[in-house]
């Protein structure tokens, strides 16, 4: 069975100042979003465990005399806090600790200003466009303050009240009676649902959120050198924040439409050409088609199949600096002729006694295989 003096590092006579310490320090390690190892969750929610037993006298006493069993035939839950999953490490401190957090701060006040949510959109675009920029109209659905009531959700010409259960605070503390004593919990304040204020007449528009769901088209200039996968953050473009909050940004994500001629790396960009054995031989002048339209190259001479030809600064722009561009790799295949013309073939014949110092014979291949049945 676990034991849950040794999951916080504390001893058995510890104060509840000790155990309160040693969880926060044991959180800021175990907690998922920060612990990446495959048993990190189950080791937090053992954590949690410990923490909500030996911090409660009734349970730590319990604990102490029948272990984890004992606690579970005395009718308390062994699931602990984080059965149904845990949130930001900061709300679970000021949920613990009495309205402190994570750094230190007090809790956030409800009715505070609060920044909206952010937004992703994904935008398709075509290769060239990639290379060289563009603009995109784009549509997208957010929040927006409501502008019937300012963002206050009250009817216009009505305000909000503070909630007379809560405070304002929009939490209370929840005491539960059991057999072996009170146990205490804060919760939601279930009269405003955690908003900390009340509005007695909801705005008709939007009907007490106010914010509103709205339609709105963007034009977003996607810069050169752009690649697959790219982020673009467009300021405050996100959802409307909350009690007079700033928006939200909105990222759009880009994809890049694979190009059937060009092979791209970061931004160097890659293509190929083909030319006959003579070209390769003996060099030759040949055009393909670039980033920046139809050019011409240099074969050199003697050249061997696979052998690259450099273009120097027709790649992709640099973001950061549209005016450096990377290179064009053209890697040349030598393709050997299939069919060959009568000249062609006898010309190919003289080459062949020139660099073998023999004569090509002039049987067919099909007079070979007949003559090796005989």
């Amino acid at each position: 069975m676990a034991d849950y003096y040794e999951i916080l590092g504390v001893s058995k006579d510890a104060t509840k100042d000790e155990i309160k310490s040693a969880f926060r320090k044991q959180a800021r390690v175990l907690h998922p979003d920060v612990n990446k190892a495959p048993d990190a969750e189950e080791k937090f929610k053992e954590l949690g465990k410990a923490y909500e037993t030996l911090m409660d006298d009734n349970k730590r006493a319990t604990y102490d005399r029948f272990g984890e069993e004992g606690l579970n035939q005395a009718g308390y839950s062994s699931q602990g806090p984080f059965a149904d999953g845990f949130g930001d490490l900061n709300d679970i401190f000021e949920s613990f600790f009495g309205g402190f957090g994570f750094g230190g701060s007090r809790r956030v006040d409800p009715n505070a200003p609060q920044r909206g949510e952010n937004l992703r959109l994904d935008v398709g675009i075509e290769f060239e466009e990639a290379v060289f920029g563009v603009e995109k109209e784009i549509k997208i659905d957010h929040l927006e303050t409501c502008e019937t009531c300012n963002g206050t959700g009250a009817k216009p010409g009505t305000d909000p009240v503070t909630c007379p259960t809560c405070g304002g605070r929009g939490q209370v503390q929840q005491t539960q009676r059991t057999i072996l004593g009170s146990i205490s919990q804060i919760v939601t304040c279930p009269k405003c649902h955690g908003k900390g204020k009340i509005i007695a007449e909801p705005c008709p528009h939007c009907k007490g959120e106010g914010r509103v769901e709205t339609e709105k088209t963007l034009t977003v200039k996607i810069p050169k050198g752009v690649d697959n996968g790219s982020k673009m953050r467009v300021s405050h473009e996100g959802d409307a924040g909350i009690n007079g909050g700033p928006s939200g940004d909105l990222y759009v994500v880009i994809h890049v439409k694979p190009s059937d001629y060009y092979h791209r790396e970061d931004m160097t960009i890659y293509t190929e050409c083909t030319v006959t054995p003579a070209q390769a031989a003996l060099g030759d002048t040949v055009t393909i088609k670039t980033l920046d339209g139809e050019r011409e190259i240099s074969i050199p001479q003697g050249l061997q199949s696979g052998d690259k030809v450099k273009i120097k600064g027709a790649g992709v722009p640099s973001i950061a600096n549209p005016s450096m561009r990377g290179d064009h790799i053209v890697i040349v295949s030598v393709r050997t002729p299939t069919r060959l013309s009568n000249e062609e073939k006898a010309l190919y014949e003289k080459l062949y006694e020139i660099q073998t110092g023999k004569k090509k014979s002039k049987t067919s291949v099909k007079e070979k295989i007949k003559g090796a049945f005989k």
